[in-house]
């Protein structure tokens, strides 16, 4: 398993795209790829998505199911923590909105997990309200399992390991609890215009 270094060093920020690139960053033109572990491959047909913990039902649908939900296009920008920045970005997928619809639930909090064992945690007002979506087509093209295929979480206002790859449900919870990275030193929470990287940030 490789971890990403605190240590890494960006290049110098694109003037032209300052108000829109946080502190810290420098704008890419490609896709980089980082992970914790292997890339899991999930086929269609074992693929499933769930909402559990605090509510009064739990969810469950297919890959057929959820692709019948309604979808929505999106371009966002997005910000690793490990500094850089692509912008415009086009996404097709499932706000969590929808996926939420109809939920009763207490819950202040979600936890993002993937195939692969990966999880990351969330405030939900930061999943819903139109901030957040489950993912599964970028750039007008079936979503890359290096880059999250079959469908991955996207939060594109919070740095990008909060958008969990390989997603395949959300447990909401009571209270805060730190998923993978959390757990070896990021920042809970993860806003990148104020550069919340680590703990202490």
């Amino acid at each position: 398993m490789s971890f990403i270094s605190r240590g890494f060093r960006g290049k110098r920020r694109d003037a032209a795209s300052s108000s829109r690139v946080p502190p810290g960053q420098y704008v890419v033109n490609d896709f980089p790829v980082l992970s914790a572990g292997p890339t899991p491959r999930v086929a269609f047909s074992e693929w499933t998505f769930v909402v559990e913990g605090e509510i009064d039902q739990p969810k469950k649908w297919t890959w057929e199911e959820f692709r019948k939900l309604p979808t929505e296009e999106v371009t966002k920008d997005i910000h690793c923590v490990t500094k850089w920045t692509k912008l415009d970005t086009a996404w097709k997928g499932v706000s969590v909105d929808t996926i939420l619809e109809g939920v009763e639930t207490s819950a202040e909090y979600v936890m993002a997990f993937s195939y692969g064992g990966y999880t990351t945690n969330l405030p939900l007002e930061d999943v819903t309200g139109g901030k957040a979506w489950v993912a599964y087509e970028f750039d007008g093209q079936p979503l890359h399992p290096e880059h999250g295929g079959p469908a991955r979480l996207l939060v594109p206002h919070l740095y990008f390991w909060k958008s969990a790859k390989w997603v395949r449900g959300l447990r909401l919870l009571n209270k805060d609890e730190p998923g993978f990275w959390e757990s070896n030193g990021y920042n809970m929470y993860g806003d990148p215009w104020r550069e919340q990287r680590y703990w202490g940030d």
